[in-house]
């Protein structure tokens, strides 16, 4: 039995959305994946993001999140860096 895939809307801002020049993406993983990996799959396609794996937090659905909360087919996910300006 193959493991079923879910889709989830990925908002981008400060570095990630600069990285890779859109607001927002759409990307597929296995059910029962983590929203950490969002951060993972990001950062795999673009190293430079990677100075800012540990300080990004996670939100999903409006809400702010742990890294092992678990995504849902048709979540809507945020990943939100550090930013800083006036």
């Amino acid at each position: 039995m193959s493991q079923s895939t879910i889709t989830v809307k990925v908002k981008l801002f400060a570095a990630y959305q600069e990285a890779y020049q859109v607001a927002e993406l759409t990307l597929e993983f296995p059910e029962h994946t983590p929203v950490s990996q969002v951060c993972d799959r990001l950062i795999s396609q673009h190293p430079e993001l990677s100075k800012w794996r540990d300080i990004t937090r996670f939100g999903i659905n409006l809400s702010f999140v742990s890294p092992d909360t678990p995504l849902q087919n048709g979540d809507e996910v945020v990943l939100i860096p550090p930013v800083s300006g006036g």
